[in-house]
């Protein structure tokens, strides 16, 4: 294989990877508008049960309590949490967290707007449920009371706290309590339980996600993202579950565990149930009503005796994928931020991206910096492969004499080719080799581009103010392309024919998909390709001026 197929074969490859999940994320069905605040919610999924733990869990805290029925009201009042961060709906109906806003995000779609992550409305619902799983006891179908209806935090607060009171059962007294701290997306949940009861009482707790299986909104057809459930156990590690799977009815690999955490996944945003490490846990995913999937966990709230009290908390982390922060809330927190197989690299490229955003002050000319370095730190091997390149465009009439001596006899062909190469010195796969050792770092820098928050919206110059949104104009996408048209001009052309076309189209066709790609991305892509050809234009100039005085 010469190198012209070599590189034929990475650029179709790349191609087909594209054209395929393109396809794909095709038939996904399209996300319909968010709801507005006000507008009148939906139940969500009001007979799907609670969750009932299973025998490992049970055999180290004991039997599970029938679990009584409540009433199910269609929708509750609303009560309203700010911080400093965001906007909190809770609903008196299972005290559930039914809408999250978040100050400092705007809306993918509409930037006047602040970003909505938790939502309910007639064709859109992602939630925070939790509850208790025992004879009586409240769970995401009872009806809680609050002293108030909104809450904010105040100046000089560090946190602000609503407490939602259940009836009173059999006399036990539960009491859910919700604490949002200031400069935090991480919200304490807690089940205060008094057993005034005559006998001892062995309550769990669950704690789930509940979500549509549609993407989020100006979630891009052409660029691949995960949407779906995640869990984290310190002995399996990061895994993840698309809404198929969990239709089928798959697990994560370790169900029970005394540590781990469980999450929901969307581009540049999550949530996160995190149980502290040494409490025993199960988790779970299932498909509910409506086209409606749950992922939690369960934990033991423990013995609480006749006269004695309990309290469990588990925080609730909603927000974005900040990569600075989330290794320090949990264990793994950070893998939510998913660059595959390629992490290893990936991370540090965000580090040296991030550390030169705050030295210019802006991402779009961090990504021009990183560009230079990765181009320097390769120049060698690029100088090599370059070298290797303008050596057989030099070749290239001796390659051409060849051809037109041998005709169609091509066994013959590729004989004396093999002969003059030898000669020349020259190894044919010699451009290709280094640009294989550079693909990864090439691969994982895109990850990096696609996958952090920290670039959504962030804008550039002119008309690009938003790197993470595809150029407005496609200018940057149109230069892209007449840099790819210099290269290939720069290239030495293939001696076969079919393949000297195809190279000839080769840019338009693979350009076309940079018109679908945020723009931060576009425009890491441009400043390669025009440090790459001027590179390549230098290294040619050299030697064919060596070759031209060898002739004289």
């Amino acid at each position: 294989m010469d190198s012209q197929r070599l590189i034929l074969f990475f650029v179709f490859s790349f191609s087909v990877f594209m054209l395929l999940d393109a396809w794909q994320r095709e038939q996904q069905p399209a996300r319909p508008a968010a709801a507005e605040p006000g507008k009148a919610e939906k139940a969500v999924s009001p007979s799907a049960q609670p969750p009932v733990p299973g025998d490992k869990l049970t055999a180290t805290q004991g039997a599970v309590p029938h679990q009584g029925g409540r009433g199910v009201p269609e929708t509750g009042a609303t009560i309203r949490v700010e911080t400093d961060l965001l906007i909190a709906h809770l609903s008196s109906h299972g005290g559930d967290v039914r809408r999250l806003q978040f100050k400092n995000y705007r809306d993918t779609l509409e930037h006047s707007k602040e970003f909505v992550l938790f939502e309910t409305g007639a064709e859109r619902t992602y939630i925070a449920q939790s509850g208790l799983i025992g004879g009586g006891l409240p769970n995401h179908r009872t009806t809680y009371t609050a002293k108030d209806d909104s809450y904010q935090l105040a100046a000089g607060q560090e946190q602000v706290e609503v407490r939602l009171a259940a009836p009173a059962a059999d006399g036990v007294q539960v009491t859910k309590v919700y604490r949002f701290r200031r400069s935090s997306y991480l919200i304490d949940v807690s089940f205060e339980v008094a057993n005034a009861s005559a006998a001892a009482i062995q309550p769990y707790a669950y704690f789930q996600l509940v979500r549509d299986d549609k993407p989020p909104a100006g979630d891009s057809k052409m660029v691949p993202t995960f949407t779906g459930v995640a869990f984290y156990t310190d002995k399996d590690k990061f895994q993840k579950l698309t809404f198929e799977d969990v239709q089928k009815s798959k697990t994560p690999s370790s169900k029970n565990s005394e540590d781990g955490w469980v999450a929901m996944l969307q581009h540049y945003f999550f949530s996160a149930w995190l149980p502290r490490s040494g409490l025993p846990r199960e988790f779970y995913a299932r498909r509910l009503e409506d086209g409606l999937y749950s992922a939690g966990v369960i934990v033991p709230v423990g013995t609480i005796a006749a006269g004695a009290s309990a309290t469990l908390t588990v925080p609730l982390y909603a927000g974005p994928e900040e990569q600075e922060k989330l290794a320090k809330i949990a264990p793994g927190l950070d893998l939510t931020i998913d660059y595959g197989w390629l992490t290893v690299i990936a991370v540090p490229l965000f580090w040296v991206l991030a550390w030169l955003n705050q030295w210019v002050g802006n991402w779009g000319v961090a990504i021009i910096l990183l560009t230079v370095i990765i181009k320097l730190l390769f120049y060698p091997l690029s100088a090599a492969s370059y070298r290797s390149m303008a050596k057989m465009r030099v070749l290239a009439p001796k390659l051409q004499k060849l051809k037109d001596q041998y005709g169609e006899d091509r066994q013959r062909l590729q004989q004396a080719m093999m002969e003059l190469y030898k000669t020349e010195k020259i190894n044919p796969l010699g451009g290709c080799m280094p640009i294989v050792v550079q693909i990864p770092v090439f691969i994982a820098l895109y990850w990096v581009l696609l996958a952090s928050v920290e670039l959504r919206q962030a804008p550039f110059m002119l008309w690009i103010d938003d790197l993470a949104a595809r150029d407005p104009w496609f200018i940057l996408p149109i230069l892209m392309a007449v840099t790819m048209f210099v290269q290939t001009s720069l290239n030495p052309e293939p001696p076969d024919p079919v393949q000297a076309k195809v190279m000839k189209i080769m840019p338009i066709v693979f350009s076309v998909f940079f018109f679908f790609f945020p723009a931060g991305l576009v425009l890491y892509w441009l400043v390669n390709n025009v440090l790459s050809i001027a590179q390549q234009w230098r290294i040619t100039r050299v030697l064919e001026r060596e070759a031209a005085r060898r002739k004289s």
